[in-house]
């Protein structure tokens, strides 16, 4: 019984403690925080807009965009869960603890409104009606108006969008999407695989026209469409095997890719791929594509066509170091297939940290340095 009333004393007096009384030393501010395992899962504990509201009307400088659709991949689906396990990757960034040493900044500590726009609702069973929502959900973010645009004439007027894939054929309504606002655009494609395929020339499974439209033959289609600035885009960090020596000339002579190997990295380093890079792309607008493959599956398991003999995290990452002043209208990071990944989440944090670093990369990029003049008014959407 004294036990009993011991215990009911010092409930009393936690209680009493909790409603601020005398002796309560902690103001209840910090009770308002975000650890980094609390809270709901949005990228870096950012905000979260319903960004594809009709009546959102917010301003948008950078946008986080999830894409959860694998239904036009070849081997291993699961990538439909990757916005879901980037964004648990990124568990431990938010603002406040984000300074990124390399390049001088915290993304989310300069002004900015960068905020995570959460899902594209889009349908796993009909690939056609899926891809008319990517491109619709991605333009309604696109032509949103930025706060940027308020303070510099000059500033960018258009939100930049990271995307969060999904397989790779998500690029597709994203060049058709930025052709509206940019034109042709640089692309700087980082994967083991070409995904510049024809889709008529050794892919199978032909059984309509939207079937030839795959995570391996979306370039094709969005060359062909006038997507691609042909000549000024790239390839990084390739080791695929190919259908035949045919495969190399559609992608130089058809859709306009300058080639890097995966191996090349050995023989001029990193300066030297990111050389070739920035000779190719020079200041036009780009986009930068990455999928998690371009690393070898010993870093990312987690992906849905592993290609053995590819580069490092901390090569990848001082490649896109070496890309700062570049003009980056937007990027993603796709291919990301959480069922295959360790229990370490290994494969979701290396790219949500990927992510961080192309933050940071368009945070120090206040002004493109080339006119913008949209070609699609928000409300032809």
């Amino acid at each position: 019984m004294k036990f009993t009333s011991l215990c009911l004393l010092s409930a009393l007096q936690a209680a009493s403690a909790l409603n601020l009384g005398e002796g309560y030393e902690h103001p209840i501010e910090d009770l308002d925080k975000d650890l980094p395992f609390s809270q709901p899962v949005t990228f870096a504990h950012l905000e979260w807009q319903r960004c594809l509201a009709a009546d959102h009307n917010n301003p948008i400088d950078i946008a986080i965009l999830g894409f959860p659709y694998d239904t036009s991949t070849s081997y291993r689906p699961g990538a439909r869960f990757g916005p879901r396990g980037i964004r648990a990757g990124s568990s431990r960034e938010k603002k406040g603890r984000s300074y990124n040493t390399v390049w001088g900044v915290d993304p989310f500590d300069e002004g900015l409104s960068i905020v995570d726009c959460g899902d594209i609702p889009i349908t796993p069973f009909d690939a056609a009606h899926a891809f008319k929502q990517m491109e619709q959900g991605y333009r309604q973010v696109l032509h949103h108006s930025s706060n940027m645009s308020k303070a510099a004439q000059d500033a960018w007027p258009h939100p930049r969008i990271i995307s969060l894939g999904g397989d790779h054929s998500i690029v597709l309504p994203i060049l058709r999407s930025l052709k509206s606002v940019y034109g042709p655009i640089s692309v700087i494609h980082l994967d083991s695989h070409l995904d510049t395929w024809d889709p008529y020339e050794g892919y199978t499974g032909i059984a309509s026209e939207q079937s030839a439209i795959t995570h391996g033959t979306f370039f094709w289609h969005a060359s062909r469409e006038g997507c691609i600035n042909k000549g000024a885009s790239v390839h990084g960090g390739l080791r695929t095997k190919l259908f035949g020596p045919k495969d190399y000339e559609i992608d130089n002579d058809v859709v306009g890719f300058h080639r890097i190997e995966a191996r090349e990295i050995d023989d001029i380093g990193v300066k030297g791929i990111v050389k070739k890079t920035l000779d190719v792309v020079g200041k036009n607008p780009v986009y930068l594509s990455i999928d998690i493959d371009v690393l070898d599956p010993s870093i990312a398991p987690a992906t849905g066509t592993p290609e053995s003999g590819g580069w490092t995290t901390r090569e990848l990452k001082r490649y896109i170091e070496g890309l700062e002043g570049l003009n980056l209208v937007g990027a993603d990071v796709v291919e990301v297939s959480p069922p295959y990944d360790s229990v370490a989440e290994t494969t979701s944090v290396a790219a949500a940290d990927l992510i961080i670093d192309i933050l940071a990369a368009m945070v120090k990029k206040k002004s493109p340095d080339f006119k913008i003049s949209s070609g699609v008014a928000k409300d032809e959407l």
